[in-house]
């Protein structure tokens, strides 16, 4: 299940996903409702927020993972993908990609030079190549607030990006209710930055690093669902709203308090050819 230096999670929502995760030494963890195996990891046991998935995405086995498991680790690199999303040291464009060729080219350990760095982010996406039509498409009343996000790429920033996609000023909302440390910065960050590190995917050197950012981004959520709740989260861009600010502050975070690279994130769904 490990690899040299690396411990890497890849999370499914399918049982039948697990021998293929393990053949690549990479160890599976089962999320959802669907049953898994016993000897599987998952984040129901133990202390776990495992009934708030639907709403949090990755974020309920990082918190079983923080509350649970992540003494118990011995590998340098702590790393996490997804059955559809995987690392590598470069790119391969998705239709070159297929399950006989994906074993090959994910990440398996982490070189000796990237040791200089303390985590490793996915390239970063730019909210701001989307196509004009899509914007106009998904939040007409906004732009026509706005109509300078039409002609200036720089006002397309991920504030922008995020009311489009996940609810108008919810994420103003959400950095009002972070500790003085961080609202500020995250709001100039959100304000100014036209990418982020997507997909809530990353591979963390120290536990001490990571442990530092669990007890950041768990307790700032937690105090998110007073304001948004969960039974009026209607569609995918509100139902899985602290998922998405968890990957905005994710972004945010490790830059400000980590050395950090980047690397291609392949994509390919391990339940298709």
């Amino acid at each position: 299940m490990t690899n040299n230096n690396l411990k890497m999670f890849c999370l499914t929502l399918e049982p039948n996903h697990q021998s293929i995760i393990k053949e690549m030494g990479y160890v599976p963890v089962g999320l959802g409702e669907k049953i898994f195996p016993e000897n599987c990891f998952s984040d129901k046991q133990g202390n776990n927020i495992s009934k708030k998935n639907k709403y949090y995405g990755e974020y309920t086995f990082h918190y079983w993972l923080w509350k649970n498991y992540l003494d118990k680790i011995n590998q340098d690199w702590i790393g996490f993908c997804q059955y559809r999303k995987f690392w590598a040291l470069n790119f391969t464009p998705n239709d070159e990609l297929n399950l006989s060729n994906l074993n090959n080219k994910v990440l398996k350990k982490i070189p000796d030079d990237f040791n200089q760095f303390e985590v490793i982010l996915g390239d970063p996406f730019f909210v701001n190549k989307r196509k004009i039509m899509k914007f106009l498409k998904n939040g007409f009343a906004l732009i026509v607030s706005n109509p300078k996000v039409l002609f200036n790429k720089k006002a397309r920033n991920i504030k922008f990006h995020f009311d489009l996609m996940h609810g108008r000023n919810n994420l103003d909302k959400a950095i009002d209710l972070l500790n003085k440390e961080n609202k500020d910065d995250f709001r100039n960050f959100v304000n100014n930055e036209v990418s982020f590190n997507p997909h809530n995917m990353f591979i963390c050197k120290s536990k001490r690093l990571l442990i530092s950012y669990y007890n950041e981004v768990f307790p700032w959520l937690e105090k998110c669902e007073q304001l948004f709740g969960f039974e009026d989260l209607k569609g995918y861009g509100l139902t899985r709203i602290y998922g998405f600010l968890a990957e905005r502050f994710m972004s945010y975070w490790f830059k400000k308090n980590a050395k950090y690279k980047e690397l291609p994130i392949l994509f390919h769904d391990i339940g298709g050819n």
